[in-house]
């Protein structure tokens, strides 16, 4: 994660921003290059399930930050890697088979239920205050104690 202190546009007020490093960003893609590069025997389901996994996890450690960016570079990034897979699979299909067969529903990959996850659609909570909903260490003490 990149941490930097830089300005707000519009104000002069500095603030921290993170977001994911340019290190863990292609970890994530190169993960989602050696999925896509497994073969073609398996269904699109099947890769879809392993791709959905990995997406979603790596989203979810960096929702907290300046992230939005990355997801959709990352989401883009997917969608070419599975087109490209699709492409490989079915090499006498031309592309307006491929878009009725596997890209019906607004472009997304599909197959037997299981659809790309879209890492756009991540919501983003930017250096959220949790005050008192970090549990006090002490509670649990104290009453053993009384």
């Amino acid at each position: 994660m990149c941490i930097q202190r830089q300005t707000k546009r519009g104000s002069n007020k500095a603030y921290v921003y993170t977001w994911p490093s340019k290190k863990s960003l292609s970890s994530i893609k190169a993960k989602v290059k050696t999925i896509t590069k497994q073969g073609t025997n398996n269904p699109l389901s099947s890769l879809l399930h392993q791709i959905n996994g990995v997406l979603r996890g790596w989203t979810n450690y960096f929702r907290h930050g300046v992230s939005k960016d990355s997801f959709a570079y990352l989401h883009q990034y997917t969608w070419l890697r599975v087109v490209h897979w699709l492409r490989r699979k079915y090499r006498r299909a031309n592309w307006k088979w491929l878009r009725r067969h596997y890209l019906a529903n607004a472009w997304v990959p599909e197959q037997d239920g299981e659809a790309l996850f879209d890492c756009r659609s991540v919501q983003v909570t930017r250096y959220r205050y949790r005050g008192a909903a970090i549990p006090s260490p002490w509670v649990g003490i104290e009453e053993k104690a009384s």
